[in-house]
């Protein structure tokens, strides 16, 4: 095997684009624009309800990218790594893309290097040695560990990534280009500079997140574009292919239509949430108020927990939430399910089950003509 990666090969260099003028064919800016309008309205909808569709849609997204790159979980799982309740490597995997979502959403300054590498740094939080650094060595997608000489993609020398990414973050500081058209072409600039060892699909999927909410295109919560892509993710990446050889129409039409079919999937599950929180709304005996009542927030928001992480979200004490807890339990709204006297756990399983339905319409793989 290693006499096949002697030798010279090549390596992908990538173009300035800082200043580089943006020619799209007028049907692919046209679907862009509605996609745009469309995420628009879905942020302005979901955003004003008082469930906390932020915190839903949040760990939807970070799943459906993460499951691009082959990391699939179930939403118990997830839950459970969220607080600390499983080292299922999957999971904790997911839980670091979640963190890097929500680095995403939370800038302050604008997009900088510092942010890009503050999304990696969360992403890859288990493994401290690559995390927030630019890398230091090739990489390359396809073919085998051994070598480069055989692999689809070879990214760029590593000597190139900190004056790509400072090109990159030229590019997205312009304001003349159609926002959706905008984020897919940073995005694919990204992914082709390639500036980490690992976690470059996530963190550029982070990225155009990131992008949209400076754009002003959201403002409350986060529309599950990766969950759109991973219906189609061979186009996805056959787009990224043709973006590479010179065309950025295919990537924006991607982006777009994967726009559409998140946002379906998206109402399906917003769907979903608002008939579970009605049906519980009308089996609670609690006042209406009452801690219970504020539970169930909590319940959606992280459908796995413990009666410390109640507490904590509730700003009570312990007993306390425990005594919520068993209120919505006598009720049918949470399970216990460890079936312990300590450290018990409980779940929203009608919310688990919400989540991974919308996994399964998302993991729904189809190609294009």
């Amino acid at each position: 095997m290693r006499e096949r990666h002697r030798g010279p090969y090549q390596s992908a260099i990538a173009p300035s684009i800082a200043a580089r003028a943006v020619h799209l064919p007028t049907d692919v800016l046209a679907v862009a624009d509605a996609a745009t309008f469309e995420i628009t309205r879905f942020d302005a909808m979901v955003g004003a309800d008082l469930t906390p569709f932020g915190a839903i849609l949040l760990r939807t997204e970070s799943a459906s990218s993460s499951q691009i790159e082959h990391l699939t979980s179930g939403a118990k799982a997830i839950a459970l790594a969220e607080i600390g309740g499983s080292d299922q490597r999957n999971a904790v995997e997911i839980v670091g893309n979640v963190r890097a979502m929500r680095t995403a959403m939370n800038l302050a300054e604008g997009i900088d290097d510092e942010l890009i590498l503050a999304m990696h740094a969360a992403l890859m939080v288990h493994d401290p040695a690559t995390a927030g650094r630019w890398r230091s060595q090739q990489v390359w997608i396809g073919g085998d560990n051994v070598g480069p000489h055989e692999a689809a993609f070879v990214a760029p020398h590593h000597a190139r990534v900190p004056d790509s990414i400072d090109d990159l973050l030229g590019f997205i500081r312009r304001d003349n280009i159609p926002v959706l058209a905008h984020t897919a072409i940073a995005h694919a600039q990204f992914e082709t500079i390639h500036p980490f060892i690992d976690g470059n699909g996530r963190t550029g999927r982070a990225l155009m997140h990131a992008m949209l909410r400076t754009k002003g295109v959201t403002e409350k919560v986060i529309v599950p574009i990766a969950a759109g892509l991973l219906t189609r993710v061979d186009d996805y990446f056959a787009a990224l292919n043709a973006y590479r050889a010179g065309d950025p129409a295919p990537i924006v039409n991607q982006v777009a239509e994967a726009t559409f079919t998140a946002l379906a999937n998206a109402r399906l599950l917003v769907e979903d949430i608002h008939g579970i929180r009605a049906r519980w709304e009308s089996v609670i005996r609690a006042r209406r108020g009452s801690t219970p009542w504020r539970l169930i927030d909590i319940a959606l928001r992280q459908p796995v927990f413990d009666a410390t992480t109640a507490a904590k979200a509730l700003g009570i004490a312990d007993s306390n939430a425990v005594r919520a807890i068993n209120a919505l339990v006598e009720v049918g709204v949470l399970t216990e399910f460890t079936g312990m006297r300590r450290n018990r756990l409980w779940q929203a399983r009608e919310v688990l089950d919400a989540l991974d339905d919308f996994a399964r319409r998302s993991g729904k793989r189809t190609h294009g003509n």
